[in-house]
């Protein structure tokens, strides 16, 4: 059985051909998008800024063969992203991800001294 890793994926974005419906949706919807929905779900969550409505990013955790390595989980978020903007009835573009594999991560623990 291949190894797996665990990737933190943000998927960032433009929107773009936002319909009126679409755009009347996102600034409705925007205090439910901001600074504290930021979490790392495997379904995704959305945030923006409702003003100027232009960019948006999509934050993922993605579980897959560490084998296949950093881009494979960037195009899994960047799928699950597409998915569901598009369900959603949101236009974008310029889909963009920085992966970070938690697997590999080296994590700094201050001295117990120090703390």
């Amino acid at each position: 059985m291949s190894e797996r890793h665990t990737y933190r994926v943000i998927v960032r974005g433009t929107w773009d051909g936002l319909t009126d419906e679409a755009r009347a949706r996102l600034l409705a919807e925007a205090a439910d998008h901001g600074l504290t929905s930021m979490r790392f779900t495997e379904e995704g969550s959305l945030s923006y800024e409702p003003s100027p409505l232009k960019h948006f990013s999509m934050r993922y955790v993605v579980v897959s063969d560490a084998a296949d390595g950093e881009e494979m989980a960037a195009a899994i978020a960047e799928d699950r992203a597409e998915t569901a903007l598009r369900g959603l009835g949101y236009g974008f573009t310029g889909l963009k991800s920085t992966v970070t594999d938690l697997d590999t991560m080296k994590i700094n623990v201050k001295p117990a001294s120090r703390r």
